[in-house]
């Protein structure tokens, strides 16, 4: 094994990595037999002196994001297999054979063990987003290997980690091409046609987690009235449009998300749809709305991405899901989502149990939603599955 910087964790600290658990926090670290810089491999041990892992290791809470829960050298043959299993395991999932949709992730960090590494394939266009600088020194490494196992399949490869990485090294990262320079594209997702730009776009262009749940809408939109709130790309919107929605609203504070929305209607409807963008903050907008919407959707931004703001965030979820609930025509249907990876299924459902109760209204749970297979969930690490979702129905 390398000769690498020796972390011992406290006894009674080291349960967690014994589960698999690839955090290591820095309240758990008892002392470091050297002084390894940000981003550098650590062996963590055991007070006894049991190697539990090799991790990347970085100045915050999360002291050590490990990698490998054995003994191991850390080179191109190791990353080599890691992404190797991971684009298996998505051609086991037949993903990569259907010729409906050509936008995926990739890499789903914890997920595939590998903490810190986000990769989202669009149509040609690989984006990398690293979240730890220990990820982001190997951004060549990785982008070579990907071009060796997917060949022609790629013809750019864009880092964009700036906005990502720790705050002290936000200034130095650089959002480049690795190869080609390709900054928009247009992809597919189950047949509905989106524009995608990399670079501007936000996170790596396009929510991809929400696949699943935009078909699962698509069976309830005929007919409806809906309105789309934190609407972004209008993808939502698009999926109940090409159900046979009879009229759709599209909602974002962001005057760009809306011009964005409208290009990809215009992608895919040759003809007029009755469909509405609308720029507007979305408690103002649901306190003024009236009551003749049969299906609403909430997708908003995290509201908690710290345990420090998690009671705020839970009232944040409360008070929105309230308006919408008070608002939805009887018999209407609410789509709620919280992409808060510290928001539990449980504290979510908690604050939409609360809003419904504050209401009086009758609700019935129809379906419990959660992120599509190419952002698995890793079975040891439990904060990988961070989209959580219901599908309520309302008298």
């Amino acid at each position: 094994m390398q000769d690498l910087v020796k972390i011992i964790l406290k006894s009674g600290k080291d349960q967690s990595a014994k589960r698999f658990h690839p955090w290591v926090f820095s309240g758990a670290v008892k002392k470091m037999h050297g002084q390894p810089a940000e981003g550098d491999l650590v062996a963590v041990y055991s007070n006894q002196d049991e190697l539990l892992g090799i991790g990347h290791y970085q100045q915050s809470s999360i002291a050590v994001r490990i990698i490998s829960f054995h003994e191991a050298t850390i080179d191109r043959d190791f990353w080599y297999g890691k992404i190797s299993n991971a684009i298996a395991y998505r051609r086991t999932t037949g993903l990569l054979s259907d010729e409906s949709t050509n936008a995926y992730r990739l890499i789903h960090a914890e997920g595939d063990e590998m903490p810190g590494l986000i990769v989202d394939f669009y149509n040609g266009i690989l984006v990398m987003q690293m979240h730890s600088i220990g990820m982001y020194q190997n951004r060549e490494l990785f982008a070579g290997i990907f071009k060796e196992l997917l060949g022609d399949a790629i013809t750019t490869i864009y880092v964009k980690s700036s906005s990502t990485l720790p705050a002290a090294f936000r200034d130095t990262a650089e959002d480049t091409f690795l190869l080609g320079n390709q900054q928009s594209v247009e992809v597919q997702e189950y047949g509905h046609h989106f524009a995608i730009d990399v670079v501007e776009g936000q996170k790596t262009g396009f929510f991809i987690d929400q696949r699943d749940n935009r078909k699962l809408l698509a069976q309830y939109a005929r007919d409806k009235k809906v309105l789309n709130m934190f609407g972004y790309t209008g993808a939502f919107s698009i999926y109940a449009l090409h159900a046979g929605a009879r009229e759709v609203y599209t909602v974002d504070s962001s005057q760009k998300a809306i011009e964005l929305t409208d290009k990809n209607i215009a992608l895919n409807f040759n003809s007029d749809v009755n469909h509405h963008g609308v720029v507007a903050d979305a408690f103002k907008y649901l306190q003024e709305l009236p009551d003749d919407f049969d299906l609403i959707i909430l997708d908003p931004p995290a509201f908690a991405k710290h345990h420090n703001v998690l009671p705020n965030a839970l009232q944040g979820y409360k008070r929105l899901n309230q308006r919408a609930l008070e608002k939805i025509k009887s018999g209407g249907l609410l789509f709620t989502f919280s992409c808060s990876q510290v928001v539990s299924k449980e504290n979510f459902r908690k604050s939409v149990f609360a809003a419904a109760a504050n209401t009086g209204r009758s609700v019935k749970i129809l379906h419990e939603m959660s992120q599509p297979v190419d952002h698995p969930v890793n079975i040891y690490h439990p904060e990988s599955e961070y989209l959580k979702g219901l599908v309520v129905y309302v008298v």
